[in-house]
């Protein structure tokens, strides 16, 4: 690219260069004719009369003309596209990086702002920084060519130009540097604030439409959108208004120039083609320095988006990204011994000193009051959170963050409310598989195991079916199956169920508590519970709220 924008310097030099020979021989051809630095092509073309000279210049110019407009198009093109590819793999690094985040950074983030740095603010970086800094770079190597050009031809009104309309641009920048990075930090907290008021607005819409709150949240939005677009506004007029105040200065200064050239000169012909050249320079000069001017008011506006843009992109990745994880080995046992967890160091205890066994195949309830660790431990099961203190191991091997996708590969949840997306039945068991390596009759096994093929087979399009968004087209039962089958399709062998039928009324529940029953006697199955009806066939039932109370009794005694 740096070498297009040189090739391109280089036709800009060549098409103004043409413009004194060009002009020349349109208003003095003897005078060109008799030039000793034009003999050489004059013998090139056997040209033997002045007048004969006007047709190969025009074709010259005309090419030269042609070839620098050309340049400029192919290097806007190839600037462009790069920009673009370089923002697609900055969001794809920083979705990426994110989705590997460990389970205490994804809970201690704002989704709003994870959203609106992989999109929009993404998008702020290639608008404002990539893509300006390669208009600037270019625009400095261009105007450094025509300044060359300019100064051969006089080198006290090129100088006396670039001085002028370089120090109002250096005068603008210094005023305007400061305003540019406020309404840029304005604009990076604002769109984090209009995804959030979007995402709560259409998030809790059930809510909204019965509270008739909506005035609440437009007002919500108004704010934070009308704040983001008033600094954009003020961005773009900072980084545009200059050009108005140049171009006429521009005109200015050609007409103070034809003027001094015409009354010190005895020959008028002489002055055209100077002044003609010094026309095309000011005419190519002066887009060029406002494009320099706007790139660099942009990069200064878009600082704060690139910063939390880098943020993102520092975040860690694992190293070995192998999609072929051998598990860790599971035949007899999970043991905690003396887990204790909190969230920091200023937090409460959740856990403290737990000692718990789970055998391969059982079944385990595990109960307690609101707050009392249910699924705090559940998540340690998972190897979603590392524990404060103690030791988690299965089959006497303790699973650390080394060996954590090794130990998960064993694992499937079942949540209380089940994640669908707005694809099909068959996608939606299948979840997280490309759709063309989807396993069609694994996907009917687990559904049969789950007792909900039956119901799936009776609809039109079967397997095919769309749930529709979060699966509002199906009832709680029966996302709750779904669930199940998509735990099933994985052939994980530990299920845990996270409070998974306690929305669901009494006879739903029932019947979903029978198709969990029913699952293979080689499963091991954790149940998070608030009723211990729910937990009736369980073989083994912890309540962390009796165990939380001796602790506490345990501790005053």
């Amino acid at each position: 690219m740096f070498f297009l924008m040189l090739a391109a310097s280089g036709a800009e030099i060549i098409s103004i260069g043409a413009v004194v020979p060009f002009l020349g021989v349109l208003t003095e051809p003897e005078h060109i004719y008799n030039n000793p630095n034009a003999r050489s092509f004059i013998e090139l073309l056997n040209i033997s009369s002045p007048e004969k000279l006007l047709f190969p210049l025009t074709i010259i110019f005309i090419l030269a003309a042609l070839i620098a407009g050309s340049m400029r198009l192919l290097l806007l093109w190839v600037t462009t596209r790069f920009s673009l590819a370089a923002g697609a793999d900055l969001s794809f690094n920083i979705y990426r990086r994110t989705l590997y985040q460990p389970y205490m950074v994804h809970i201690s983030r704002n989704t709003s702002e994870i959203i609106n740095g992989i999109s929009k603010k993404v998008d702020s970086v290639i608008i404002s920084t990539i893509l300006p800094s390669l208009n600037l770079m270019s625009s400095i190597i261009l105007i450094i060519s025509i300044l060359i050009v300019l100064l051969i031809i006089d080198p006290f009104i090129a100088l006396a130009s670039i001085c002028g309309f370089g120090s109002l641009y250096l005068l603008i920048t210094f005023f305007t540097r400061k305003r540019l990075f406020l309404n840029g930090e304005t604009i990076a907290n604002e769109s984090t604030n209009v995804i959030k008021s979007l995402q709560e607005g259409l998030g809790g819409i059930r809510d909204i439409l019965i509270d008739g709150t909506q005035e609440t949240y437009c007002k919500q939005y108004r704010d934070a959108d009308l704040k983001l677009r008033y600094a954009q506004g003020n961005n773009i007029f900072i980084s545009q208004s200059p050009r108005f105040a140049m171009e006429s200065l521009g005109i200015l200064l050609i007409a103070v120039l034809a003027y001094a050239l015409t009354v010190h000169s005895t020959d008028v012909k002489m002055v055209i083609p100077v002044l003609g050249a010094m026309a095309l320079g000011a005419q190519r000069l002066l887009p060029l320095m406002q494009r320099a001017f706007w790139a660099w008011s942009n990069i200064q506006g878009g600082l704060a988006s690139l910063v939390d843009t880098l943020e993102l992109l520092e975040q860690s990745q694992p190293d070995d990204e192998s999609l072929d994880i051998a598990p860790v080995a599971f035949y007899e046992s999970i043991l905690l011994k003396n887990l204790s967890f909190r969230y920091g160091l200023d937090k409460p205890w959740v856990i403290r000193n737990l000692n718990l066994k789970i055998t391969k195949g059982s079944r385990v309830g595990i109960i307690g009051t609101t707050g009392s660790g249910k699924s705090t431990l559940v998540d340690i099961i998972m190897g979603l959170l590392q524990p404060t203190e103690g030791i988690f191991e299965v089959d006497g091997q303790p699973v650390t963050t080394e060996n954590m996708r090794n130990w998960q590969v064993h694992i499937a949840h079942v949540p209380q409310s089940i994640y669908l997306a707005d694809s099909t039945i068959e996608e939606n068991i299948a979840f997280g598989v490309p759709k063309n390596s989807i396993n069609k009759e694994r996907v009917k096994c687990a559904a049969e195991q789950a007792q909900i093929s039956e119901l799936i087979e009776s609809w039109p399009d079967s397997y095919q079916t769309f749930v529709g968004e979060r699966g509002i087209r199906l009832s709680g039962g029966q996302r709750q199956r779904i669930g199940i089958a998509r735990a099933l399709y994985k052939h994980a062998d530990v299920i845990i169920f996270d409070e998974a039928t306690s929305a669901l009324d009494n006879e739903t529940e029932q019947s979903v508590m029978q198709s969990i029953d029913s699952l293979s006697s080689d499963l091991t199955v954790i149940i998070i519970a608030h009723r211990l009806s729910t937990l009736k066939n369980c073989t083994q039932i912890i309540d962390l709220g009796k165990l939380a109370d001796n602790l506490m009794n345990n501790a005053k005694g």
